[in-house]
């Protein structure tokens, strides 16, 4: 109330009509408060109707003091000093008292001039000091502001014009976000009555002639400078010819913001215009996260361009924020923060919860952290090491503004390290001890060696294209494939027999093998090494070495692999892709099997060109499917009926001898469910190819891709229905 300086009612509100326009007068101080109407603040139906307005120590009165400020000339009183007492603007009656005194005084004095009408209880929101548990004071302080309208205007420009672009925002949509902030900019205040940070580079002069000494009453009294001798210098020249009494740094600090906002320039030397400056200014990429785009990123690109004549960076890169599994924000009252280390090192649940217990929870929270720890971490966190946490969330990394971080899926790729492990140790003992690393040509090699160097390029190929377009994820997919899926699960196998014993017509081929195991564990460990940098320097030094290679003192410093040509082969991939779906469909019929046992199997070709394949790559085939022999065989050949049989393609089936094993009355029904699955392939695409507008607004190379998956289906389909009329005779004849 000491501090009130309008009444504000509502303009409908007929209790008031008669004083719209009028003064009422401050029974303390006599001051003149204008009745004010206002719809925004004001609710008629609250209280009396009638809210008194004190805009230095209210939020809501001090949007409303800015509202009407200059049409009433407002003062905004601040009636407060820093330790809570009433100041001299409080009124003699009152200075000095405790604020909470002060609010029993002032209901006396009303009390005692007759003026008090009462009191009624109103629910309202008080905010209370975590630390101390204070009731908080709203207080007005004056405070230093950067017009950042201009500066704002250039930021958004750097990302936003076409033709002078100097920024990319990297996921891009977060450039609407940079947009939102940037066309809706405030002053920004710099100032923080805090104890730590920058001190404010600004004093207050005091001269002998001001009528109050008190720090900062006037405006036009403060000076700036780099240092204090700079400012005295300024002070000297702008107050020349009055006293001065003293000179004061403002206790304030710069705002943490403002501070980092300076990062980019000031690791530069800056202001100095350094040799690192000139050399490193403007940088090439900023990488943090998406919640601080603009209070941090927009700032540092503001300042830069403002006091370092140019954007600070050219592209923005911004990560998503991690959460736990279950995609709830990390908090220490819910028990589910994650520290980096302790996935590194591995944790007991027991050291989980005494981490718990020497924070500052209470001890509610405390047992609902615990709970939510034993739930999520029963048998505590394993150890995984920090490649594996770094794959996991460089993986991650696809989920684009968030990471609902599985503990389960770094263990996996802690698995994934031992796999690695695995492959070195097969290739050290294939290589042998005196294996010397030598250049060797890619045509005369054998099947097996040529796929693996031509997926190989594929990888290299996505891995870079990847990294230089910061799709990390699709990065660490492309080499995570290649490793596990073609280098481990086919390649490693499929030249195992080449090491089987010394067969001499080997020879040739384990020549080769072993170059081309060579190569694919150097390239591949070298793709690998940003994502899992410590067991790639690892592996990668226990490798034999080449001239090229022994001067390289890490795996670091090597060359990135990068494609090469003469290794791409299409035809031999698209061999290795029927070899594939044979294999796949042959591993499904030997399920029925015990796992060591090796039955013949059997090939039914409908083109020559496919038989041919077949034939080629019998011994690719027989190896990766645990057959005992592979044999193409005509449509009438009696063997077919004692085999079970998987449909590959409109060209292939495959069949496996299971004399003893076999369930025909199982394989019919497996027929029929594929010829199910067949048919509802080709009548939704077929539905979908004679739909009304299709050939007048489907691209023609997708008509054209339409027409062969249906002719494929429809070959597809026939060969099914083939293989299920032969399996309906054998199982009429056996009854």
């Amino acid at each position: 109330m000491l501090g009130d300086i309008a009444i504000a009612v509502h303009p409908k509100d007929a209790r008031y009509t008669k004083f719209h326009g009028k003064f009422a007068i401050h029974p303390f101080n006599g001051r003149k408060l204008p009745i004010i109407c206002d719809d925004i603040l004001v609710k008629m139906e609250f209280g009396t109707g009638a809210v008194k307005i004190t805009p230095a120590h209210d939020p809501n009165d001090f949007e409303f003091g800015n509202r009407y400020r200059k049409r009433y000339n407002l003062e905004f009183i601040n009636i407060f000093t820093d330790d809570g007492k009433i100041n001299s603007h409080g009124g003699s009656n009152f200075e000095g008292m405790p604020r909470f005194k002060a609010r029993v005084a002032v209901i006396e004095t009303l009390k005692a001039k007759g003026l008090y009408r009462g009191d009624a209880s109103n629910e309202m929101v008080l905010g209370f000091c975590s630390r101390t548990q204070d009731v908080i004071e709203p207080m007005i302080k004056p405070q230093w502001f950067v017009d950042c309208t201009g500066m704002a205007k250039d930021a958004l420009n750097a990302v936003f014009d076409e033709d002078n672009k100097k920024i990319e925002i990297i996921p891009k949509q977060y450039s609407a976000e940079w947009k939102r902030w940037l066309e809706n900019i405030r002053d920004w205040c710099i100032s923080r009555q805090l104890w730590w940070g920058h001190q404010i580079p600004a004093w207050y002069v005091t001269l002998e002639d001001d009528e109050s000494k008190e720090f900062g009453v006037y405006d036009k009294n403060w000076v700036v400078g780099r240092n204090e001798e700079e400012a005295q210098v300024e002070a000297n020249d702008k107050f020349a010819g009055k006293t001065i009494i003293q000179m004061v740094q403002d206790p304030d600090v710069l705002d943490t913001w403002f501070s980092s906002g300076l990062f980019p320039l000031s690791v530069l030397g800056w202001p100095d215009n350094t040799d690192d400056f000139k050399a490193f200014y403007p940088t090439s990429v900023l990488e943090t996260g998406h919640d601080i785009l603009f209070f941090w990123v927009a700032r540092m690109v503001m300042l830069g361009m403002k006091l370092g004549g140019d954007v600070p960076f050219r592209k923005i890169y911004l990560h998503p924020m991690i959460r736990d599994a279950h995609g709830r924000k990390m908090s220490k009252s819910l028990g589910n923060v994650i520290d980096p280390l302790e996935v590194i090192n591995g944790i007991s649940l027991e050291g989980l919860h005494k981490r718990l217990e020497e924070g500052n929870l209470d001890p509610n929270e405390l047992d609902v952290a615990k709970a939510g720890q034993k739930k999520d971490f029963p048998s505590g966190i394993a150890e995984c090491g920090a490649d594996a946490l770094r794959f996991a969330l460089v993986s991650y990394t696809a989920q684009s503004d968030r990471i609902n971080l599985d503990i389960q899926r770094v263990v996996g790729y802690r698995q994934w390290c031992n796999k690695l492990w695995n492959a070195i140790r097969f290739a050290m003992s294939k290589l042998g001890d005196n294996y010397v690393p030598h250049a060797c040509p890619v045509l005369s090699m054998p099947f097996s060696c040529r796929w693996i160097l031509s997926v190989l390029n594929k990888a290299i190929d996505k891995t870079v294209s990847s990294l230089d377009s910061y799709e990390f994820s699709d990065a660490a997919t492309a080499v995570y494939s290649w490793w596990q899926f073609q280098l481990c699960d086919i390649f490693i196998e499929v030249i195992k027999p080449y090491f089987n014993g010394d067969d001499p017509k080997f020879e040739s081929e384990r020549s080769d093998a072993r170059d081309t195991l060579w190569i694919c564990l150097d390239t591949g460990l070298r793709l690998l090494h940003p994502f899992m940098p410590f067991v790639t320097e690892e592996l990668w030094q226990r490798l034999p070495k080449t001239s090229e290679s022994w001067s390289n003192e890490s795996i670091m410093i090597t060359k990135y692999p990068s494609v090469e040509e003469e290794w791409t082969n299409e035809e031999i991939e698209s061999e290795m892709g029927l070899v594939e779906a044979a294999v796949k469909s042959l591993r499904s019929l030997r399920s029925q099997l015990p796992p060591s046992e090796r039955r013949p199997a059997y090939a039914l070709c409908k083109s020559d060109q496919i038989a041919a394949i077949i034939r080629g790559r019998e011994l690719e085939i027989r190896t990766l499917a645990s057959v005992s022999s592979l044999e193409v065989l005509a449509d009438n050949d009696a063997r077919l009926a004692e085999c079970g049989v998987e449909v590959v393609s409109q060209h292939l089936s495959v069949y496996l001898q299971l004399q003893g094993a076999l369930n025909a009355e199982f394989e019919l029904e497996k027929l029929v469910k594929k010829r199910e699955e067949k048919r509802k392939q080709y009548e939704s695409l077929k539905k979908k190819t004679s739909a009304s507008g299709y050939k007048q607004k489907v691209p023609q190379n997708i008509q054209d891709d339409d027409v062969a998956k249906l002719d494929k289906l429809v070959r597809e389909l026939a060969l099914v229905e083939e293989t299920n009329r032969n399996l309906e005779s054998t199982i009429a004849e056996d009854r």
